[in-house]
């Protein structure tokens, strides 16, 4: 369990989500009223470009892309935009809830002894800056989901909250319990191979002595 991989999925999740509500919104814009968005289309185009200004291969190209947008957009289903959003949204706080829990166990850890690489200090800062990243997702997605989407997708953010906080906390003693036990068979492997290379050592020595 890498925290970096944890948080790579995490940030994957929470920008899934956001294009996944700026697509719900805009299936919801242009559901049952494409007749009345295509006019409205026409009218501001005809407005920027009147016969004396005409517009380029090029904004014609754009405009005309847009309306198939707009066209293909009515066609979506929103129910199945919302079940993505709610499947991302969960991936969000899983990997959140196992990246906080490896950064506590490792804050346990803080006063054993280190051989690693970087710096005691060093890994830190590190879970420090992580942990504020993706407390900052989350107040991000809760700004979209609650105050800049349709009421639907908030109360899908507040259910899936509640749900994932549960499961968080039991995920968390589940990471706690499982860090415990490779420590401990860490240290028995550790030993294991110790004991064979003192005893590959001894016979070394004897053959080496009756030789």
């Amino acid at each position: 369990m890498d925290p970096l991989t944890l948080f790579a999925l995490a940030n994957g999740a929470v920008n899934a989500v956001k294009a996944g509500c700026k697509l719900y919104k805009d299936i919801k814009g242009a559901a049952g009223e494409v007749k009345e968005v295509l006019k409205d289309l026409d009218d501001q185009f005809k407005k920027l470009h009147p016969p004396e200004k005409p517009a380029t291969p090029e904004q014609r190209k754009q405009f005309n892309e847009e309306k198939q947008r707009v066209i293909e957009l009515n066609k979506s289903d929103p129910g199945d935009v919302y079940d993505q959003i709610g499947a991302h949204l969960s991936v969000y706080y899983e990997n959140m809830a196992k990246c906080i829990a490896i950064f506590e166990e490792e804050e346990r850890r803080s006063q054993e002894v280190y051989t690693g690489d970087d710096s005691i200090g060093k890994r830190a800062l590190q879970r420090v800056l992580m942990k504020k990243k993706l407390e900052q997702m989350g107040i991000e997605l809760r700004e979209l989901m609650v105050y800049q989407s349709p009421p639907e997708l908030g109360a899908l953010y507040t259910d899936v909250s509640e749900m994932m906080k549960k499961i968080g906390e039991e995920q968390t003693i589940a990471i706690h319990k499982k860090m415990k036990q490779d420590r401990i068979d860490a240290i028995k492997r550790k030993k294991r191979i110790d004991k064979l290379w003192i005893e590959a050592a001894w016979g070394i020595a004897m053959v080496i002595l009756c030789a």
